[in-house]
């Protein structure tokens, strides 16, 4: 049976912990917290505790880190040299996939960009495999995640620009919904009535997305009759020019990236 081990539990490492223990029982599960009582939490899934990092890495065949970006330097000095044959799967923002190996002395490492919806289950994560990691490690790897939601592979030179597209774009879809409730309540709608009519809008919509096999363009002339209430509406975006300021957003998000990278 392959060993998990989980250095970091709090909210997206919980949420892979409890999404694993539903639905996988070939993973024994082990976890370190500095926080030991939100650590203790998790016995429930079936998780053994570890005393340290060190006794956790040495017990197990994969680690996943989730921790904040901050602290994971000092982690990575305390468990050097013990982390022969061992992959490393790192969900950390901003934290490369070679700084973690490089430090380790040239240890196995798959990258991760999550998204919070991964708490509900409802992840879309990008996941990419640093040098020498093997098909078999890959696939394991990647599954950890989809326990989650789902997982794409994305080329590990592309990490920094696909937060944009997943891992911001949660806080990005959550501005532009309050642009529409704002408009429900200016005009006497109920708050709550318009955010769960426009939330089942972005759920449908998702789905035709991926599950009509129309294009982008076809599904917006789909909604658009001509002379209509939407046209209208499309006219004021492409004048405000949506488009551009989304490109401008995605091109700020991966720059931030990258300049955190080089602290």
């Amino acid at each position: 049976m392959t060993k998990l081990g989980f250095i970091g539990t709090g909210n997206m490492g919980s949420a892979i912990i409890r999404g694993l223990s539903a639905k996988n029982k070939d993973i024994s599960l082990f976890a370190y917290d500095k926080d030991t009582e939100k650590a203790k939490s998790l016995i429930e899934c079936g998780v053994t505790l570890c005393e340290d990092e060190i006794s956790l890495v040495k017990e197990c065949d994969y680690i996943l880190f989730a921790l904040k970006p901050q602290v994971i330097a000092d982690v990575l000095d305390t468990i050097k040299g013990n982390t022969e044959g061992k992959v490393f799967i790192s969900i950390c923002a901003g934290i490369s996939a070679k700084y973690i190996s490089d430090t380790l002395g040239g240890a196995k490492v798959v990258q991760v960009m999550p998204n919070t919806p991964m708490m509900l289950g409802l992840g879309a994560s990008a996941v990419a495999r640093g040098e020498g990691v093997a098909d078999s490690e890959f696939a394991f790897a990647k599954g950890v995640i989809e326990s989650c939601g789902i997982a794409m592979e994305v080329p590990i030179d592309k990490m920094n620009e696909i937060i944009a597209v997943n891992g911001s774009s949660p806080a990005f879809i959550y501005l532009f919904a309050k642009g529409f409730t704002d408009y429900a309540k200016s005009v006497g709608i109920d708050e709550n009535t318009a955010l769960q009519l426009f939330a089942q809008s972005l759920v449908g919509s998702a789905k035709m997305l991926t599950d009509s096999g129309m294009t982008v363009d076809q599904l917006i002339k789909q909604v658009s009759s001509p002379g209509g209430t939407t046209i209208a509406g499309l006219d004021k975006l492409y004048e405000g020019e949506l488009l551009k300021t989304v490109d401008n957003c995605c091109k700020a998000c991966t720059n931030r990236a990258y300049e955190l990278a080089q602290k």
